[in-house]
């Protein structure tokens, strides 16, 4: 996969990405993976209450046209969102919301899931002076390059010195 950002991605830091480090058009792959196993698929089934036996039986999953049991598409939301919060996470207020989820294909176990995330807008929030609002377009994919998932989404992000991580005290080790 290759990715063509308009605008060189801020570094990955420590302190994590503020908003003053999002521009339109910056290209995010984001460096870990994940793959779905069949513990992940009955945990999250079992906490979610999900009943749809496309999940977690065999001999029915075999049946539909999948062949074989799927994984949840709420999981798959949850964890390429995840993927994204090495470079998203640490400063992120909230999230404002998800749009036009799409699954263009299921995902197994023994799927790796990867992520990448281009910037749509970065623009000052309108309320709060401390946080400005970000909009993002991502893709989660599997080991193979194919897309399983894409989604908009929104997200509140800090201004640089605003986190609650830079309201904590600077504690250095005793000399």
């Amino acid at each position: 996969m290759t990715d063509t950002a308009i605008a060189a991605p801020a570094t990955r830091t420590e302190s994590g990405l503020f908003f003053e480090d999002f521009a339109a058009g910056q290209v995010y792959r984001h460096p870990f993976g994940r793959t779905l196993t069949e513990t992940d698929n009955s945990w999250f089934c079992l906490l979610t209450l999900g009943m749809n036996q496309v999940h977690f039986n065999e001999d029915y999953a075999k049946r539909t046209p999948f062949g074989k049991a799927i994984m949840p598409s709420p999981l798959t939301l949850a964890v390429v969102t995840g993927l994204s919060t090495m470079d998203f996470g640490r400063n992120t207020m909230a999230n404002l919301g998800w749009k036009e989820v799409t699954l263009p294909r299921p995902v197994f176990a023994g799927d790796t899931l990867y992520a990448r995330t281009t910037i749509l807008a970065a623009r000052p929030s309108a309320k709060r002076r401390s946080v400005g609002i970000v909009d993002v377009s991502t893709q989660g994919y599997n080991q193979d390059g194919k897309v399983v998932l894409t989604f908009l989404r929104t997200m509140m992000v800090y201004r640089r010195g605003h986190s609650p991580a830079a309201q904590l005290p600077d504690i250095a080790p005793d000399a």
